[in-house]
């Protein structure tokens, strides 16, 4: 982490900082500083609570797994932290996060700033957020290589679910399998999954996975794999006996396209907007043809009316979260597309089963990152 010489950073631990999970913990960066630069303050071992929770790591071990410079027992941090405050011309801090340490960092610069001529407060106190964000959204190639893996591991537990799929299953039972592949592949949901048949999978973000699958229906199924604190983000929908009709089929169809023109688009260089336009243009074109929507296409890019099908954006970061932190847009205008960011491309079509033009059709078939786009999008024996 950048951060100029003779200015302090202080961050909840997290993937992102120093790969440290416990809670009650506080890492500091203090460029320049002879001691040591990365100094994390966390809980000591106690063997009493451990033997209810587990072992926990405490300062010595932080050290010697995770390579910091220094670790105290965050019991201390009021006698040891407002030291490392003196003489640090600006203060970088996670603002907002937490209130309580939010006064406790006040009170420290209450303190250095009533000795005057003896301690040297910090003379600026800047946001840190942003600046993790923009770190968050530039992955390493060893980030890129955790992506790569969640997302094999979720694809492979995608298959072990679309086996169990057939008429008179249950949506409750293809989540069960799909977490249960996530699981012996050492991984965990990346985040709730969204298995749903026919009229459910209209409902964006749909939980209860708890209904019955017909013959006749499609499913949606939208879960991913977390590996090592990164996240995949995969939907797929897929007829339950196995074969689209003629209606299905053409919305399947219809956002398959959407999705490849999208993923043309994707370059260094290109404005985040674009691939969303030309996904969105090809599917407002595709629901006039269909009879979906009334008028021209321009007519309902103009109307908005393609909202009704199409209501959701296209993509969206991807890293430690589902939804990775990051700007969209940089003093107003779309962001440019740069090498190391990682996104999804996930358009998709919602058709109630009463919609006379294509009865019983849901279609919402893809999402994954564009450096994954080798995830296959059809399942091997749908027609």
């Amino acid at each position: 982490m950048a951060i100029p010489r003779g200015r302090i950073a202080r961050i909840p631990i997290s993937c992102t900082s120093a790969g440290f999970d416990e809670p009650a913990a506080v890492l500091a960066l203090l460029p320049g500083r002879r001691a040591g630069q990365s100094v994390l303050f966390c809980r000591e071992r106690e063997p009493a609570q451990e033997r209810w929770d587990g072992a926990w790591r405490g300062p010595e071990g932080a050290v010697r797994e995770l390579g910091l410079d220094d670790a105290f027992p965050v019991a201390d941090i009021d006698d040891i932290l407002p030291g490392m405050l003196e003489g640090r011309a600006r203060l970088y801090c996670h603002f907002g996060r937490e209130a309580a340490f939010d006064a406790q960092l006040l009170a420290w610069l209450r303190r250095l700033r009533a000795t005057q001529g003896v301690a040297q407060a910090p003379q600026e106190m800047l946001a840190l957020g942003h600046l993790l964000h923009e770190l968050r959204l530039f992955k390493s190639p060893a980030e890129l290589g955790l992506l790569r893996h969640a997302a094999s591991i979720g694809m492979d537990a995608h298959r072990v679910a679309w086996a169990a799929l057939a008429p008179g299953a249950t949506e409750f039972a293809i989540e069960a399998d799909f977490v249960h592949a996530l699981r012996r592949a050492g991984a965990l949901p990346s985040y709730p999954p969204i298995v749903a048949g026919g009229r459910n999978a209209c409902v964006l973000h749909y939980a209860r996975n708890d209904a019955p699958l017909r013959d006749g229906d499609l499913l949606l199924l939208d879960a991913g794999a977390e590996w090592q604190g990164y996240a995949s983000d995969i939907t797929r929908t897929l007829p339950v006996n196995g074969r689209f009709n003629p209606a299905q089929r053409a919305l399947y169809q219809l956002v398959l396209d959407a999705q490849r023109a999208a993923l043309a688009v994707i370059r260094p260089g290109q404005g985040w907007e674009a691939f969303h336009q030309a996904a969105r243009d090809v599917l407002i074109e595709g629901l006039c043809v269909l009879g979906l929507l009334k008028g021209t296409p321009a007519q309902a890019l103009a109307s908005g009316s393609y909202r009704r099908y199409f209501p959701h954006k296209t993509g969206h970061w991807l890293g430690l979260d589902v939804h990775d932190a990051g700007d969209y847009r940089i003093h107003g205008e779309p962001r440019l597309l740069e090498p190391g960011m990682v996104l999804t491309v996930e358009p998709g079509v919602y058709v109630a089963p009463d919609e006379r033009a294509a009865p019983r059709v849901i279609a919402a078939p893809a999402s994954a990152s564009r450096m994954m786009s080798w995830s296959p999008r059809r399942r091997r024996g749908a027609d």
